[in-house]
Protein backbone atom coordinates (compact mmCIF):
# COMPACT_ATOMS: atom_id res chain seq x y z
CA UNK A 1 0.00 0.00 0.00
CA UNK A 2 1.44 3.51 -0.81
CA UNK A 3 1.82 6.22 1.78
CA UNK A 4 2.14 9.31 0.30
CA UNK A 5 1.79 11.27 3.30
CA UNK A 6 5.02 13.62 4.35
CA UNK A 7 5.87 13.16 8.16
CA UNK A 8 8.53 15.23 9.39
CA UNK A 9 12.09 13.25 8.89
CA UNK A 10 13.05 10.44 10.88
CA UNK A 11 15.43 9.74 13.03
CA UNK A 12 15.51 6.53 12.46
CA UNK A 13 13.68 3.48 11.10
CA UNK A 14 14.65 1.38 13.65
CA UNK A 15 14.17 1.94 17.79
CA UNK A 16 15.11 -0.60 20.09
CA UNK A 17 12.32 -1.19 22.91
CA UNK A 18 14.55 0.13 25.65
CA UNK A 19 15.55 3.46 24.05
CA UNK A 20 11.51 3.74 22.70
CA UNK A 21 10.70 3.27 26.67
CA UNK A 22 12.68 5.88 28.06
CA UNK A 23 10.45 8.19 26.45
CA UNK A 24 8.09 7.95 28.79
CA UNK A 25 5.37 11.09 28.36
CA UNK A 26 3.56 11.43 24.95
CA UNK A 27 5.28 14.50 23.84
CA UNK A 28 8.91 12.35 24.16
CA UNK A 29 8.02 9.22 21.91
CA UNK A 30 9.99 8.95 18.92
CA UNK A 31 8.97 9.10 15.28
CA UNK A 32 9.08 6.13 13.41
CA UNK A 33 8.80 5.57 10.28
CA UNK A 34 5.80 2.83 9.21
CA UNK A 35 7.24 -0.15 6.74
CA UNK A 36 4.94 0.80 4.22
CA UNK A 37 6.59 4.01 3.12
CA UNK A 38 9.89 2.41 3.55
CA UNK A 39 9.08 -0.24 0.75
CA UNK A 40 10.72 -2.53 2.98
CA UNK A 41 9.87 -7.07 3.69
CA UNK A 42 6.32 -7.32 4.49
CA UNK A 43 5.14 -3.77 3.73
CA UNK A 44 1.65 -3.77 1.96
CA UNK A 45 1.70 -2.59 -1.50
CA UNK A 46 1.70 -6.31 -2.89
CA UNK A 47 -1.01 -7.20 -0.61
CA UNK A 48 -2.34 -3.83 0.13
CA UNK A 49 -3.52 -5.32 3.98
CA UNK A 50 -3.64 -3.25 6.76
CA UNK A 51 -1.72 -4.33 9.68
CA UNK A 52 -3.75 -3.20 13.32
CA UNK A 53 -2.70 -3.44 16.70
CA UNK A 54 -5.48 -3.32 19.44
CA UNK A 55 -4.99 -0.47 22.62
CA UNK A 56 -7.39 -1.42 25.64
CA UNK A 57 -8.24 -4.83 25.24
CA UNK A 58 -11.68 -4.10 27.59
CA UNK A 59 -15.67 -4.22 26.67
CA UNK A 60 -15.65 -1.72 24.26
CA UNK A 61 -12.53 -3.28 22.10
CA UNK A 62 -15.38 -6.57 21.65
CA UNK A 63 -17.06 -4.14 19.66
CA UNK A 64 -14.27 -2.22 17.46
CA UNK A 65 -12.02 -5.46 16.94
CA UNK A 66 -14.47 -7.75 15.32
CA UNK A 67 -15.72 -4.57 12.79
CA UNK A 68 -12.28 -3.77 11.84
CA UNK A 69 -11.31 -7.33 11.63
CA UNK A 70 -14.44 -7.54 9.00
CA UNK A 71 -12.83 -5.35 6.70
CA UNK A 72 -10.92 -7.61 3.79
CA UNK A 73 -7.67 -7.60 3.91
CA UNK A 74 -7.18 -5.89 7.68
CA UNK A 75 -4.97 -8.39 10.23
CA UNK A 76 -5.19 -7.89 13.85
CA UNK A 77 -1.57 -8.19 14.36
CA UNK A 78 -0.76 -7.14 18.26
CA UNK A 79 -3.14 -6.89 21.06
CA UNK A 80 -2.13 -4.87 24.51
CA UNK A 81 -3.95 -4.12 27.73
CA UNK A 82 -2.57 -3.43 31.33
CA UNK A 83 -4.89 -6.77 32.64
CA UNK A 84 -3.22 -9.88 31.75
CA UNK A 85 -6.93 -11.80 31.26
CA UNK A 86 -7.99 -8.51 28.93
CA UNK A 87 -5.20 -9.52 26.35
CA UNK A 88 -5.13 -12.60 26.75
CA UNK A 89 -8.22 -13.34 25.07
CA UNK A 90 -8.09 -11.02 22.64
CA UNK A 91 -4.58 -13.03 21.75
CA UNK A 92 -6.42 -15.76 21.47
CA UNK A 93 -8.80 -14.82 19.39
CA UNK A 94 -6.86 -13.27 16.93
CA UNK A 95 -4.72 -16.56 16.58
CA UNK A 96 -1.41 -14.34 17.92
CA UNK A 97 1.46 -15.91 19.58
CA UNK A 98 2.90 -14.66 22.73
CA UNK A 99 5.27 -12.31 21.66
CA UNK A 100 2.33 -10.31 20.12
CA UNK A 101 0.67 -9.61 23.25
CA UNK A 102 2.09 -6.38 25.25
CA UNK A 103 1.28 -4.92 28.76
CA UNK A 104 2.59 -1.58 28.03
CA UNK A 105 1.51 0.06 24.36
CA UNK A 106 4.56 1.54 24.21
CA UNK A 107 5.98 -1.50 23.09
CA UNK A 108 2.93 -2.36 20.59
CA UNK A 109 3.79 1.50 18.74
CA UNK A 110 7.27 0.30 18.43
CA UNK A 111 6.97 -2.19 16.17
CA UNK A 112 7.20 -0.95 12.23
CA UNK A 113 4.99 -3.69 11.01
CA UNK A 114 2.00 -2.37 12.52
CA UNK A 115 0.15 0.25 10.47
CA UNK A 116 -2.98 1.53 12.32
CA UNK A 117 -4.15 1.37 16.02
CA UNK A 118 -7.43 0.82 17.66
CA UNK A 119 -7.88 2.72 20.75
CA UNK A 120 -10.51 1.65 23.28
CA UNK A 121 -9.03 2.44 26.70
CA UNK A 122 -10.26 4.65 28.92
CA UNK A 123 -11.20 8.22 28.94
CA UNK A 124 -7.86 9.74 30.38
CA UNK A 125 -5.68 7.90 27.94
CA UNK A 126 -6.83 8.58 24.62
CA UNK A 127 -5.03 11.29 24.15
CA UNK A 128 -1.72 10.46 25.19
CA UNK A 129 -1.85 7.13 23.17
CA UNK A 130 -3.37 8.50 20.15
CA UNK A 131 -1.03 11.39 20.24
CA UNK A 132 1.91 8.37 20.61
CA UNK A 133 0.66 6.32 18.03
CA UNK A 134 0.57 9.26 15.59
CA UNK A 135 4.19 10.27 16.97
CA UNK A 136 5.16 6.46 15.76
CA UNK A 137 3.61 6.68 12.39
CA UNK A 138 0.73 4.89 12.87
CA UNK A 139 -3.03 5.73 11.78
CA UNK A 140 -5.83 5.81 14.38
CA UNK A 141 -9.00 4.48 15.18
CA UNK A 142 -9.79 6.03 18.56
CA UNK A 143 -13.12 5.32 20.88
CA UNK A 144 -15.43 8.24 22.37
CA UNK A 145 -15.22 10.64 23.48
CA UNK A 146 -11.85 11.69 22.44
CA UNK A 147 -10.24 13.79 25.19
CA UNK A 148 -10.62 14.39 28.62
CA UNK A 149 -10.16 17.88 28.41
CA UNK A 150 -10.76 20.33 25.53
CA UNK A 151 -6.67 21.29 25.50
CA UNK A 152 -5.53 17.25 25.17
CA UNK A 153 -8.65 17.17 22.09
CA UNK A 154 -6.74 20.60 20.64
CA UNK A 155 -3.17 19.07 21.03
CA UNK A 156 -4.50 15.81 19.67
CA UNK A 157 -6.01 17.65 16.62
CA UNK A 158 -2.67 19.42 16.18
CA UNK A 159 -0.58 16.61 16.09
CA UNK A 160 -2.34 14.49 13.69
CA UNK A 161 -2.42 17.39 11.40
CA UNK A 162 1.33 17.97 11.79
CA UNK A 163 1.87 14.69 10.89
CA UNK A 164 -0.75 13.40 8.13
CA UNK A 165 -2.01 10.88 9.94
CA UNK A 166 -5.69 9.68 9.58
CA UNK A 167 -8.13 9.46 12.27
CA UNK A 168 -11.49 7.89 13.27
CA UNK A 169 -12.83 8.92 15.89
CA UNK A 170 -15.32 6.06 17.52
CA UNK A 171 -19.10 8.22 17.06
CA UNK A 172 -20.20 5.46 14.85
CA UNK A 173 -23.59 6.47 14.70
CA UNK A 174 -22.16 9.48 11.92
CA UNK A 175 -21.46 6.39 9.72
CA UNK A 176 -25.42 5.56 9.86
CA UNK A 177 -28.05 6.71 6.99
CA UNK A 178 -30.41 7.41 8.80
CA UNK A 179 -28.56 10.00 10.63
CA UNK A 180 -27.10 11.67 7.63
CA UNK A 181 -30.57 11.85 5.60
CA UNK A 182 -32.00 13.43 8.93
CA UNK A 183 -28.80 15.87 9.04
CA UNK A 184 -29.28 16.12 5.06
CA UNK A 185 -33.31 17.25 5.87
CA UNK A 186 -32.25 19.77 8.32
CA UNK A 187 -29.28 21.50 6.60
CA UNK A 188 -31.55 21.53 3.57
CA UNK A 189 -34.42 23.58 4.70
CA UNK A 190 -37.00 21.07 4.80
CA UNK A 191 -38.04 21.64 8.24
CA UNK A 192 -38.21 25.08 7.41
CA UNK A 193 -36.67 27.40 10.11
CA UNK A 194 -35.20 25.49 12.99
CA UNK A 195 -36.47 26.42 16.42
CA UNK A 196 -34.50 23.70 18.34
CA UNK A 197 -32.38 20.38 18.86
CA UNK A 198 -33.38 18.21 22.04
CA UNK A 199 -31.41 15.16 22.98
CA UNK A 200 -32.09 13.16 25.15
CA UNK A 201 -29.07 10.90 26.77
CA UNK A 202 -28.77 8.42 29.61
CA UNK A 203 -27.87 9.71 33.04
CA UNK A 204 -25.22 9.34 35.47
CA UNK A 205 -24.73 6.69 38.16
CA UNK A 206 -24.19 6.86 42.13
CA UNK A 207 -21.68 4.42 43.78
CA UNK A 208 -21.36 4.30 47.57
CA UNK A 209 -17.88 4.27 49.34
CA UNK A 210 -15.32 1.87 48.00
CA UNK A 211 -12.17 0.11 50.03
CA UNK A 212 -9.43 0.27 49.86
CA UNK A 213 -8.28 -3.27 47.91
CA UNK A 214 -4.61 -5.15 47.23
CA UNK A 215 -3.95 -4.89 43.59
CA UNK A 216 -4.47 -7.77 41.46
CA UNK A 217 -1.29 -9.44 40.79
CA UNK A 218 -2.32 -9.58 36.64
CA UNK A 219 -2.93 -5.84 36.65
CA UNK A 220 -0.56 -2.86 36.08
CA UNK A 221 -2.65 -0.66 38.16
CA UNK A 222 0.59 2.26 37.84
CA UNK A 223 0.21 1.91 34.17
CA UNK A 224 -3.71 2.02 34.44
CA UNK A 225 -3.40 5.11 36.01
CA UNK A 226 -1.48 6.64 33.74
CA UNK A 227 -1.53 10.91 33.74
CA UNK A 228 -4.70 10.59 35.82
CA UNK A 229 -3.85 11.38 39.67
CA UNK A 230 -2.71 8.55 42.14
CA UNK A 231 -5.53 7.06 44.28
CA UNK A 232 -6.05 3.95 45.98
CA UNK A 233 -6.93 0.93 44.10
CA UNK A 234 -10.56 -0.37 44.43
CA UNK A 235 -12.49 -3.03 41.95
CA UNK A 236 -15.35 -0.61 40.75
CA UNK A 237 -12.38 2.17 40.06
CA UNK A 238 -11.21 0.18 37.10
CA UNK A 239 -13.45 -2.83 36.28
CA UNK A 240 -17.69 -3.07 35.66
CA UNK A 241 -19.70 -1.60 38.39
CA UNK A 242 -23.54 -1.92 38.08
CA UNK A 243 -22.67 -3.12 34.53
CA UNK A 244 -20.18 -0.29 33.19
CA UNK A 245 -16.62 0.40 34.01
CA UNK A 246 -16.71 2.67 37.22
CA UNK A 247 -14.28 5.33 35.59
CA UNK A 248 -16.78 6.40 33.19
CA UNK A 249 -18.49 8.28 35.89
CA UNK A 250 -15.25 9.74 38.09
CA UNK A 251 -13.97 13.04 37.29
CA UNK A 252 -10.13 12.04 37.23
CA UNK A 253 -10.58 9.63 34.18
CA UNK A 254 -14.25 11.40 32.79
CA UNK A 255 -14.67 15.21 33.72
CA UNK A 256 -18.03 15.75 32.31
CA UNK A 257 -19.25 11.77 32.97
CA UNK A 258 -21.34 10.39 30.94
CA UNK A 259 -22.75 13.67 29.47
CA UNK A 260 -19.25 13.01 27.36
CA UNK A 261 -18.51 9.26 27.91
CA UNK A 262 -22.44 9.04 26.17
CA UNK A 263 -23.50 12.10 25.25
CA UNK A 264 -20.92 12.75 22.88
CA UNK A 265 -22.69 10.76 20.20
CA UNK A 266 -25.62 12.93 20.31
CA UNK A 267 -24.25 16.13 20.46
CA UNK A 268 -21.72 14.86 16.91
CA UNK A 269 -25.25 14.06 15.37
CA UNK A 270 -26.39 17.55 16.61
CA UNK A 271 -23.77 19.73 15.61
CA UNK A 272 -23.43 17.88 11.95
CA UNK A 273 -27.22 18.99 11.48
CA UNK A 274 -26.61 22.41 12.25
CA UNK A 275 -23.42 22.36 9.61
CA UNK A 276 -21.59 23.48 13.09
CA UNK A 277 -19.20 20.05 13.21
CA UNK A 278 -15.69 22.59 13.22
CA UNK A 279 -17.23 25.12 16.07
CA UNK A 280 -19.27 24.92 18.97
CA UNK A 281 -21.37 27.18 20.97
CA UNK A 282 -21.12 31.01 22.12
CA UNK A 283 -23.18 30.24 25.47
CA UNK A 284 -23.27 27.48 27.60
CA UNK A 285 -25.99 27.54 30.48
CA UNK A 286 -26.03 23.86 32.38
CA UNK A 287 -27.59 22.53 35.73
CA UNK A 288 -27.06 19.28 37.26
CA UNK A 289 -27.19 16.96 39.82
CA UNK A 290 -24.46 15.42 41.93
CA UNK A 291 -23.65 12.23 44.04
CA UNK A 292 -23.12 14.13 47.41
CA UNK A 293 -20.84 11.05 48.55
CA UNK A 294 -19.21 7.97 47.60
CA UNK A 295 -16.73 6.84 44.56
CA UNK A 296 -18.95 8.52 41.69
CA UNK A 297 -18.68 12.21 41.36
CA UNK A 298 -19.95 13.39 38.11
CA UNK A 299 -23.49 14.46 36.85
CA UNK A 300 -26.64 12.42 37.68
CA UNK A 301 -29.28 14.19 36.06
CA UNK A 302 -28.23 17.42 33.88
CA UNK A 303 -29.97 20.25 31.83
CA UNK A 304 -27.76 22.05 29.42
CA UNK A 305 -28.30 24.46 26.85
CA UNK A 306 -26.26 25.17 23.66
CA UNK A 307 -26.36 28.77 22.60
CA UNK A 308 -24.87 29.21 18.86
CA UNK A 309 -23.67 32.85 17.41
CA UNK A 310 -26.88 32.30 14.87
CA UNK A 311 -29.10 32.28 17.69
CA UNK A 312 -29.97 28.47 16.97
CA UNK A 313 -30.20 26.10 20.07
CA UNK A 314 -29.53 22.59 21.62
CA UNK A 315 -30.98 21.51 24.98
CA UNK A 316 -29.54 18.31 26.29
CA UNK A 317 -30.95 16.43 29.00
CA UNK A 318 -30.88 12.95 30.56
CA UNK A 319 -33.38 10.82 29.47
CA UNK A 320 -35.62 11.41 32.35
CA UNK A 321 -36.63 14.22 31.08
CA UNK A 322 -36.71 13.54 27.01
CA UNK A 323 -36.39 10.11 25.08
CA UNK A 324 -33.09 8.36 24.11
CA UNK A 325 -32.45 10.36 20.69
CA UNK A 326 -31.80 13.67 18.56
CA UNK A 327 -34.76 15.96 17.89
CA UNK A 328 -34.68 18.65 15.23
CA UNK A 329 -37.77 20.58 15.30
CA UNK A 330 -38.54 23.18 12.89
CA UNK A 331 -41.38 25.55 11.85
CA UNK A 332 -42.69 22.47 9.31
CA UNK A 333 -41.63 19.55 11.47
CA UNK A 334 -39.35 17.34 13.08
CA UNK A 335 -36.95 14.86 12.49
CA UNK A 336 -35.84 12.25 14.72
CA UNK A 337 -32.66 9.82 15.17
CA UNK A 338 -30.66 7.98 16.79
CA UNK A 339 -29.19 5.61 14.03
CA UNK A 340 -32.76 5.36 12.49
CA UNK A 341 -34.92 8.22 11.41
CA UNK A 342 -38.51 9.05 12.13
CA UNK A 343 -39.76 12.54 11.16
CA UNK A 344 -43.41 14.20 11.08
CA UNK A 345 -44.85 14.75 8.51
CA UNK A 346 -43.99 11.75 7.64
CA UNK A 347 -43.52 12.64 3.82
CA UNK A 348 -39.99 13.63 4.61
CA UNK A 349 -38.74 9.96 4.54
CA UNK A 350 -39.57 10.24 1.08
CA UNK A 351 -37.54 13.50 0.36
CA UNK A 352 -34.00 13.14 -1.24
CA UNK A 353 -31.49 15.73 -1.35
CA UNK A 354 -31.78 16.91 -5.24
CA UNK A 355 -29.46 19.20 -7.35
CA UNK A 356 -27.89 22.19 -5.64
CA UNK A 357 -28.46 20.40 -2.32
CA UNK A 358 -26.28 20.20 0.93
CA UNK A 359 -25.47 16.11 0.33
CA UNK A 360 -23.31 15.04 2.96
CA UNK A 361 -20.11 12.69 3.47
CA UNK A 362 -21.85 9.15 2.98
CA UNK A 363 -20.65 5.93 4.86
CA UNK A 364 -22.37 2.74 4.99
CA UNK A 365 -19.68 0.95 7.52
CA UNK A 366 -17.92 3.07 10.03
CA UNK A 367 -14.93 0.58 10.45
CA UNK A 368 -14.91 0.08 6.50
CA UNK A 369 -14.14 4.15 6.02
CA UNK A 370 -11.98 4.02 8.38
CA UNK A 371 -10.14 1.21 6.42
CA UNK A 372 -10.66 2.48 3.00
CA UNK A 373 -9.10 6.47 4.38
CA UNK A 374 -6.13 4.55 5.65
CA UNK A 375 -5.58 3.56 2.21
CA UNK A 376 -6.19 6.59 0.48
CA UNK A 377 -4.99 9.22 2.63
CA UNK A 378 -8.48 10.44 2.01
CA UNK A 379 -10.33 12.41 5.45
CA UNK A 380 -12.33 10.47 7.18
CA UNK A 381 -15.84 10.87 8.02
CA UNK A 382 -15.26 11.67 11.75
CA UNK A 383 -11.80 13.24 11.99
CA UNK A 384 -9.52 14.33 14.55
CA UNK A 385 -11.47 18.23 14.51
CA UNK A 386 -14.99 17.03 14.44
CA UNK A 387 -14.18 14.88 16.56
CA UNK A 388 -12.36 17.39 18.70
CA UNK A 389 -15.66 19.54 18.05
CA UNK A 390 -18.21 17.31 19.39
CA UNK A 391 -16.08 16.40 22.72
CA UNK A 392 -15.29 20.03 23.42
CA UNK A 393 -19.01 20.68 23.46
CA UNK A 394 -19.80 18.13 25.88
CA UNK A 395 -17.42 18.88 28.12
CA UNK A 396 -18.45 22.44 28.04
CA UNK A 397 -21.87 21.33 29.08
CA UNK A 398 -19.88 19.52 32.35
CA UNK A 399 -18.07 22.49 32.77
CA UNK A 400 -20.91 24.53 33.08
CA UNK A 401 -23.04 22.25 35.49
CA UNK A 402 -20.23 21.95 37.33
CA UNK A 403 -20.24 25.87 37.81
CA UNK A 404 -23.81 25.92 37.59
CA UNK A 405 -23.81 29.99 36.06
CA UNK A 406 -23.57 30.58 32.27
CA UNK A 407 -20.70 30.58 30.39
CA UNK A 408 -19.63 32.88 27.29
CA UNK A 409 -17.43 30.68 24.92
CA UNK A 410 -15.48 31.83 21.66
CA UNK A 411 -14.87 28.80 19.80
CA UNK A 412 -11.99 29.96 17.22
CA UNK A 413 -9.77 30.52 20.46
CA UNK A 414 -11.42 28.02 22.50
CA UNK A 415 -11.26 30.40 25.52
CA UNK A 416 -13.97 31.74 28.04
CA UNK A 417 -13.60 35.19 27.76
CA UNK A 418 -12.66 37.15 30.97
CA UNK A 419 -13.52 34.52 32.92
CA UNK A 420 -10.23 32.86 34.70
CA UNK A 421 -12.02 30.38 36.98
CA UNK A 422 -13.75 28.61 34.00
CA UNK A 423 -10.51 28.48 32.12
CA UNK A 424 -8.63 26.88 34.84
CA UNK A 425 -11.28 23.91 33.87
CA UNK A 426 -9.90 23.48 29.92
CA UNK A 427 -6.94 21.73 31.06
CA UNK A 428 -5.28 19.35 33.97
CA UNK A 429 -2.36 18.62 35.39
CA UNK A 430 -0.89 15.22 33.78
CA UNK A 431 0.71 12.89 36.43
CA UNK A 432 5.07 12.90 35.80
CA UNK A 433 6.41 11.30 33.93
CA UNK A 434 3.46 11.88 31.45
CA UNK A 435 3.66 15.12 29.19
CA UNK A 436 0.99 17.01 27.24
CA UNK A 437 2.59 18.76 24.35
CA UNK A 438 2.19 22.57 23.84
Amino acid sequence: MHDDRKPPPASSARVSRRAFLRGAGAVALPFIVPARALGAAGSLAPSNRVAVGLIGCGGRMGGVAPALAQVPGVEIRAVCDVFAPNRERFRQQYGLGEGDSYRDFRELLARTDIDAVAIASPDHWHVAQAIAAVQAGKDVYCEKPLSNTIAEGRALVDVVTRYGAVFQHGTQLHSSGGVRRACELVRNGRLGRLREIVIGSPPGRRLGAQPAMPVPADLDYDLWLGPAPAAPYSAARVFAADGLPGWYFISDYSKAGWIAGYGVHDLDIAQWGLGLERSGPVLIEGQGVYPTQGLFDTPLTFRIEFTYADGRRIVMTDTGQNRHGVKFVGEQGWVFTRGEIEAEPRALLRDEPGPGDVQLYRSLDHAQNFIDCVRSRRETITPAEIAHRATSTALLGGIACRLGRPLRWDPARELFPDDPEANRLLRCTWRTPWVLPG
